[in-house]
């Protein structure tokens, strides 16, 4: 046993709560030792130790096969996580990603509005605006935070926030938001020169919303205009160029969608708000939320209807657009404002809006090729001559051939 020791000294001291098994093999005996350790988090752990003996002339070789292995914990891991990347995750909001698609659906409504009729939306577009989306999420994120530092710090919801607590520290969120911005830049040099600049242009917006809850009751019309600028940046990645006729039915609507879940989402804090002074269409509707959400829920549907209309959907995106109508109207009838809790559920289930028109868009522009397609069948059966009918020529046409 004296050659056990060293590996007891130098691995036991360390082991985990894993057990530690020996087993020594010898041409007169065979042993099974078992101890359990107490917990170290990065140890090494002793799986298994052989020992072989064969006695001659008194003198004993022992081979011994030792194997060792690293264990980190799942504890571990997303510990050392945490205190690396963790608090930067957070300030982007990657473990809140119902923003991200807020942000993203608009533009997969404009790129699958823009397919040609019967074709699927373009993979490449979607997948590229929906990294976009998640980028300049947490871009807009970081930037807010940037703004609103003193008076997160005073509001009970976003008091935890990386800058607030001192996990993050401002020169670094800077640094990290140019970061954000360079990736964004390159995904949007991905697009027509027309995108580039359109892309480019709506930097202003998000830059200028933080400050729109100092001046104005109506921040949430900036956000609207920041969120669904995808609505035209979609339809110009894939045509070259934004269709007016199309697309600004489009973007009201989203920009009209934004204000009904971002009031919801602001009904969070505005007793907080209320106290330190901070606008919003929260604070604005008051007791009337409900009134002013169904008025703006029934602007979007409206214009949904309107694009259906110039972009000659057919009727899975009326059924589509008739959910999303239907699931507004529950959102508005069942909301308690005077929940967080409640106000925040609702608002998350807005990502079901964007899906479900998302799908009603792309089913109904396949349906368009086949509905086109029996037109012109009928068309073509209904101006077809019959087999048997001989079409003359007359007889001055012939004359002038000569």
């Amino acid at each position: 046993m004296n050659f056990l020791r060293p590996v007891l000294l130098r691995n036991v001291k360390l082991l985990s709560c894993r057990q530690f098994s020996s087993r020594i093999l010898s041409s007169n005996c065979r042993y099974h030792y078992v101890n359990k350790q107490k917990v170290v988090a990065n140890s090494l752990v002793v799986t298994s130790c052989r020992a072989v003996s064969d006695s001659q002339n008194r003198g004993t070789t022992y081979t011994r096969d030792l194997q060792s292995t690293q264990v980190v914990t799942r504890a571990s891991v997303l510990s050392g996580i945490q205190s690396s990347i963790g608090p930067y995750a957070r300030l982007m909001r990657l473990d809140r990603p119902i923003g991200s698609w807020l942000l993203y659906w608009p533009c997969a409504w404009s790129i699958s509005l823009s397919a040609p009729a019967g074709c699927w939306p373009d993979p490449l577009m979607l997948a590229l605006f929906g990294a976009g989306a998640v980028i300049m999420r947490g871009a807009g994120c970081t930037i807010n935070d940037l703004w609103d530092k003193d008076i997160d710090s005073k509001v009970e919801r976003t008091k935890s926030r990386p800058l607030v607590s001192g996990e993050v520290r401002q020169f670094d969120a800077v640094v990290f938001l140019s970061a954000q911005l360079s990736l964004g830049l390159l995904v949007l040099l991905q697009l027509n020169w027309y995108s580039i600049l359109l892309g480019a242009s709506s930097l202003g917006l998000v830059i200028t919303y933080p400050l729109m809850k100092r001046i104005t009751y109506w921040p949430q019309l900036m956000l609207g205009m920041a969120f669904n600028w995808g609505a035209l940046l979609g339809w110009s990645a894939t045509q070259g160029e934004v269709s007016l006729t199309a697309c600004l039915p489009l973007y009201v609507a989203g920009i009209c969608w934004t204000i009904v879940y971002d009031t919801i989402y602001a009904h969070q804090d505005k007793t907080d708000d209320l106290s330190i002074g901070i606008k919003s269409t929260a604070l604005r509707f008051g007791d009337n939320t409900k009134l002013w959400l169904s008025g703006f829920s029934a602007a979007m549907i409206s214009g949904l209807v309107t694009c259906g209309v110039v972009c000659e959907q057919t009727w899975p995106y009326y059924a589509a657009v008739g959910v999303v109508s239907g699931h507004l109207m529950q959102q508005i009838y069942s909301l308690n404002i005077d929940n967080p809790s409640d106000c925040a559920k609702k608002f998350i289930s807005n990502h079901q809006v964007g899906l479900i028109l998302f799908l009603g868009i792309v089913l109904g522009t396949l349906l368009k090729k086949k509905e086109g397609d029996k037109n012109t069948n009928t068309t073509l059966t209904g101006t077809q001559q019959p087999s048997h009918v001989i079409q003359l020529t007359p007889a001055d046409k012939v004359l002038n051939k000569f």
